[in-house]
């Protein structure tokens, strides 16, 4: 399949040159969509990418040797045709890392996708949940709009936590933006400061320590080889939007560096809604000798935003804007006395450092981040700060006797990951901080470790055996000691005391995981693939200790409806594991490019965390069985040489499987039928016009019970760029073009009681942003 994909993606680009017909990001056409759905992945400096090296610029006595840039000017904010092209189908000297990750990651039996800044949304910044609305499998549901925590769900992994902070691996570089738990906040991402990302879906991400069911997503930063030179953007949109994105980079012999710093505020679009987020990262490379590389990153990340809530569905449709005032309202919180947000930020160092001698390639990798979180939950539940380190060290290596072949022959991981964190717990008093209730000392370790070859048997078959074994440890020394508080906020007075019960707790969980996969090239341009796999995900501290039993008008432990006393759940829940089968089929014709996999997972113990009629936490349980199965469809087409598009689609049939108490309903939150679907026209060179729709056809259960559904939807966007110069271009979007007033995410609960109950998050309304982009 190595030939078949890089054959389409060499000649779409070939075609992009001639028209700059593509399809931009998750908007682009053949030109790029050959590489974005056909499972492929462009490799920077911080690829993770298999028997991929750290890229940096070879040592010349003269000045630094020229190579391929990994990009060219798009004139209009991403148009552009791409990477040059080079023949990349047997390997080539010439190949810029971006074609010999596409080279690479294409030969990998399994869902793997890159999506790239140039082929991102031309605005200066941009969320997650605009990032991958084109890859087929990948599931993000905004909250609250901005820079708030959308949920993020692969293949149902993490489907049920709120908010979304489990289930997939995070990486910045090849290093995890997750805690040693597993844990992570989704907002710490900034897809507009990545050169591009890597998403890897199910069991390909097992060579980068993510055992998990889902997947894992890297970030892989731009080096000043890739991105030379200096560029601005500036943005100004609807509900008081505004962002900037500056970024530099060069090179002096075989020395390189680059810089980037992006801010965006907003106003909201809602009361109460208020977000703003800075990112700044730096990056700089040398090359040892001729044989060792290294590049040291540094990175950092302040993030705000209000948390606006969920709303009944009467709400929605007569005022979304709007947010829930407590019980005489609606059935939900008090967002206005309560005034729950999060503040966060994030210190990010780390290096990577690559020697390749002969066939032999041995990576190295350290990482260290350091997190400050404050999350002010409603009164029922809090405010919950933890502030804490994690240190990652990574080993990989990799034998490749054969250079003509896309994968090495054998490759072994190790990743592990230590950390530790202080977390307390206090009163929301009204929106302020009160009285402390709990503190806690939680201690995480993470250790994975995976081994594989890729065996060629016949000139068109390889088999891929695996194996992979992880050691997770989750440990928590309850410091607090003494009685804890209770508070009433409709009276705002303290409640008697409750007794001190202790929360600490010690829990291993081990396991291997296997994996083998088959891949034959039916044809220079088609393949097919089979793998069947096994995936493990211990629980996180947000699934082992959590306050409960709370209200909208009182903390935890107020016990209301006669719950057994309790202020904590600490559930001695089991690790989540799943076995999965899946195949494929990828190819391209002449203006065609196209992925199709399905995927079939057994999943036992798997992680849900449950709500009650009120939004409030009930902790963490182990369902029995589940079943998850899913299609992934996606395609790229050229229907003229102006005229190009692309769709997305994914199906996800989640179910229980004969549970005592939901017997074989379908899991909350999990949208059966999702497609997202784009067409571009190239009015003249320079000038291009795209309109998409994400449309969600079915109705999505909110609750485990299946008694409440949000309705499906469908949303019109319409986007244009037009370089003035090489240089200098402007940008436009209209969103929501149509008004349209729907549930953009829900909350998930386990049974739904009352049909006034805040369960949906309202999308946007229709928006305006334009801006400006400059290059030096």
């Amino acid at each position: 399949m190595s030939n078949a994909l890089n054959s389409a993606v060499r000649d779409a680009r070939l075609r992009g040159q001639g028209n700059g017909s593509s399809l931009s990001g998750r908007r682009i056409g053949v030109t790029a969509l050959a590489a974005l759905l056909i499972s492929s992945t462009g490799v920077l400096a911080q690829s993770a990418a298999p028997g991929t090296a750290v890229d940096l610029p070879a040592i010349d006595v003269g000045g630094a040797t020229p190579r391929p840039a990994s990009k060219q000017a798009t004139g209009g904010g991403g148009a552009g045709p791409g990477p040059t092209a080079v023949d990349t189908s047997e390997g080539s000297a010439g190949e810029t890392p971006v074609e010999e990750a596409i080279r690479k990651l294409d030969a990998i039996p399994g869902g793997a996708t890159v999506v790239t800044n140039d082929e991102m949304s031309p605005k200066a910044t941009a969320s997650l949940s605009e990032m991958l609305a084109s890859v087929p499998g990948v599931v993000v549901q905004n909250f609250f709009g901005g820079n708030d925590q959308p949920r993020l769900q692969i293949r149902g992994s993490g489907l049920q936590q709120n908010p979304s902070e489990r289930g997939t691996l995070i990486l910045q570089d090849g290093l995890p933006i997750n805690r040693a738990d597993g844990s992570y906040i989704v907002g710490f991402a900034d897809p507009k400061s990545a050169e591009f990302a890597e998403i890897y879906r199910g069991y390909t991400a097992n060579r980068l320590g993510a055992t998990v069911l889902g997947g894992a997503i890297n970030f892989v930063s731009p080096t000043g080889i890739t991105a030379p030179g200096a560029e601005a953007a500036v943005e100004f949109g609807s509900f008081g939007h505004f962002g900037v994105n500056v970024a530099a980079g060069g090179q002096e012999g075989a020395f390189d560096a680059h810089a980037s710093l992006s801010y965006v505020q907003r106003d909201g679009f809602r009361v109460y809604n208020e977000s703003e987020r800075t990112n700044f990262n730096l990056n700089a490379g040398a090359r040892v000798n001729e044989n060792i590389t290294t590049r040291l990153f540094f990175g950092y990340t302040d993030l705000s935003f209000d948390v606006a809530g969920p709303l009944s569905g009467t709400m929605l449709r007569q005022n979304p804007k709007q947010v829930c005032t407590g019980p005489t309202a609606c059935t939900g919180p008090n967002v206005i006395r309560d005034r729950p947000e999060r503040e966060a930020e994030q210190f990010r160092i780390g290096s990577r450092t690559t020697a390749r001698y002969g066939a032999n390639l041995f990576d190295v990798g350290f990482g260290y981040t350091y997190t400050d979180d404050m999350f002010r939950f409603p009164v029922g539940s809090g405010v919950r700060e933890t502030e804490g380190g994690d240190f990652t060290t990574v080993l990989r290596y990799a034998y490749a006797p054969d250079a003509s072949r896309a994968l090495p022959l054998f490759e072994i991981t190790g990743q592990y990951v230590v950390g530790s964190a202080d977390r307390s717990y206090l009163i929301n008093q009204r929106g302020e901080t009160g009285r402390l209730f709990g503190e806690n000392e939680l201690d995480s370790t993470t250790l994975s470790m995976h081994a594989g070859f890729n065996i060629p048997l016949t000139e068109r078959l390889t088999v891929s055996p695996a194996i992979a074994y992880s050691y997770a440890k989750r440990e928590n020394d309850d410091i607090f000691g003494m009685a804890r508080p209770r508070y009433n906020a409709a009276t705002n007075t303290y409640l008697p005391a409750f007794p001190f019960v202790n929360t600490s707790y010690d829990r291993s969980y081990q396991e291997w995981t296997p994996s083998v996969a088959l891949n034959y090239d039916l044809t220079r341009d088609q393949s097919v693939f089979a793998a069947l796999s096994r995936s493990f995900e211990p629980p996180t501290h947000d699934d082992l200790i959590s306050p409960v039993h709370g209200s909208p008008n009182s903390s935890a432990g107020t016990n209301p409806g006669g719950a057994p006393p309790a202020m904590f759940a600490t559930p001695d829940l089991d690790a989540q594991t799943a076995t999965t089968l899946e195949g494929g089929w990828k190819g391209r014709t002449q203006g065609l490019a196209w992925s199709a996999i399905a995927y079939y997972s057994w999943v036992d113990d798997e992680l849900l965390n449950l709500r009650d009629s009120f939004g409030n936490s009930l902790g963490a349980v182990n369902a029995d069985k589940t079943t998850h199965f899913g299609i992934e469809i996606g395609t790229a087409f050229d229907i003229t040489a102006d005229l190009s598009g692309r769709v997305a689609y994914t199906y996800q049939d989640f179910r229980f499987d004969g549970d005592l108490r939901h017997g074989d309903n379908r899991l909350a939150g999990a949208p059966r039928h999702i497609v997202n679907a784009a067409l571009r026209y190239t009015v003249m060179p320079g000038l291009w016009v795209e309109a998409e729709v994400d449309w969600l056809p079915d109705d999505t259960p909110v609750d485990n019970a299946n008694t409440m559904f949000r309705d499906s939807f469908a949303v019109f966007d319409l986007r244009s760029a037009y370089a003035i110069t090489d240089n200098l271009s402007l940008f436009g979007e209209v969103s929501n073009i149509f008004d349209e007033k729907y549930a953009s995410a829900t909350l998930i609960v386990d049974v739904v009681s009352n049909p006034n109950q805040a369960v949906f998050q309202p999308g946007e309304g229709r928006a305006f942003i334009g801006g400006v982009k400059a290059k030096f």
